[in-house]
């Protein structure tokens, strides 16, 4: 590789983590001003809502994923039809589950619901205007949509919190500040019309596939609260170093995925966007196994010092994720769904674990969570290598 593309990779990875930290980030300033500003009801209430975005955006994620892919082949147009009548579909699907989500939320009436709806429609097309920035490799602008859809959505949000501290505000907030960063992304992409949709079965594919890894990155903190009770703070403070375990290599996958639609490409490209990730997160690890009460201590405060919480540990799980995520995105680039069973199989298997065994401490549930998370990033580099062989021997 010459010095000047070299120079390019490392400004674009240098780009789009600053913008994936600015929008974790602002999310969190979100999250703050929300706990501050409202009732601890209405926080409750939020929280709840905001975690039903979280899976509604799955199909944004797929979408993302599918475009980056095939926009080569595909063209701009069709997919751009595809994430519209995606996100048609899915405001459709919420607005129908209104009553059923306000009564299971103990909602005082519908419209958090409702805005929760129109928030998925934006969001929705958004994930295929990230993957038609990705797949042509304008990755500049995508740094740029990026940091204005984290833009919109909290400052959107902030300015509903302030008009009005409830969630239905909030929501509308975001709702409409994402609509208009849906217009500056438009125009970045070129101001795409919409034409006869495509690559519907792949993003059902990426779809089950997507909800499956958000499932395995969030499922034990879900567990821990149900298994641990008055200890699971100690583990929210541990979840903290798996998020930034897992965010930290983020901007490889974003560079890489574009190149693993070509088979040679992929057989050169996820061994070493594998090393990388691994590579960044062993600097995190490290650091975890070193400096664990002193990191405990910054993250939770004064009363978790002296909890026995192995942040190593977090940490590993965290990286183990970032290199699923790859693995997870090679095999939906060839079209071989093994990978997507596997980590369902790792959902069960965590589930098992934590249920049925290792469910005393803060120790024993991230061990779970690991055991069952390290060995779908054995199982996926099985796959992986036997996919790659399969395919040079065709």
């Amino acid at each position: 590789m010459s010095a000047p593309a070299t120079t390019t990779t490392r400004l674009d990875a240098l780009l789009i983590t600053g913008a994936l930290l600015g929008a974790n980030a602002a999310s969190y300033v979100l999250t703050i001003a929300a706990a501050r500003a409202l009732a601890p009801a209405i926080f409750g209430e939020l929280s709840a809502l905001l975690a039903l975005v979280v899976i509604g955006v799955v199909p944004a994620m797929s979408l993302q994923t599918v475009a980056a892919l095939r926009v080569t082949n595909l063209g701009p147009r069709p997919l751009f039809g595809l994430g519209l009548s995606v996100s048609a579909g899915m405001t459709v699907l919420t607005l129908a589950l209104v009553p059923l989500l306000a009564r299971l939320l103990h909602l005082d009436g519908p419209w958090p619901v409702v805005w929760l709806a129109l928030s998925l429609a934006p969001l929705t097309v958004l994930g295929v205007l990230h993957g038609l920035l990705q797949g042509t490799q304008r990755f500049g602008a995508l740094a740029l949509l990026v940091s204005l859809e984290g833009l919109g959505k909290v400052g959107g949000g902030v300015i509903g919190l302030w008009l009005s501290p409830s969630s239905a505000s909030v929501l509308a907030g975001t709702a409409i500040g994402s609509f208009l960063v849906v217009l500056t992304g438009w125009r970045l992409c070129g101001s795409p019309r919409p034409a006869r949709p495509a690559g519907g079965a792949e993003v059902m594919h990426a779809s089950q596939a997507m909800l499956a890894l958000v499932l395995l990155v969030n499922l034990d903190l879900v567990l821990a609260r149900h298994q641990l009770a008055g200890q699971a703070g100690g583990y929210a403070v541990g979840a903290v170093v798996t998020k930034i375990a897992y965010w930290l290599p983020q901007a490889v996958g974003v560079l890489v995925l574009p190149r693993l639609a070509d088979a040679d490409d992929r057989r050169r490209m996820l061994p070493k966007a594998l090393a990388v990730c691994a590579g960044l997160d062993v600097f995190v690890i490290a650091g975890c196994a070193l400096f664990g009460p002193l990191g405990v201590s910054l993250i939770g405060g004064a009363k978790y010092h002296g909890d026995a919480i192995p942040l190593w540990q977090f940490a590993l799980m965290g990286s183990c994720l970032a290199l699923v995520q790859l693995l997870l995105f090679s095999r939906i680039a060839s079209g071989d769904r093994r990978s997507t069973v596997a980590v369902w199989i790792a959902v069960a298997a965590e589930v098992a674990l934590i249920t049925l065994w290792l469910n005393g401490s803060v120790g024993q549930v991230v061990t779970g969570a690991l055991l069952a998370t390290a060995g779908l990033v054995v199982a996926g580099t099985v796959i992986e290598a036997r996919g790659t062989r399969a395919c040079i021997e065709v």
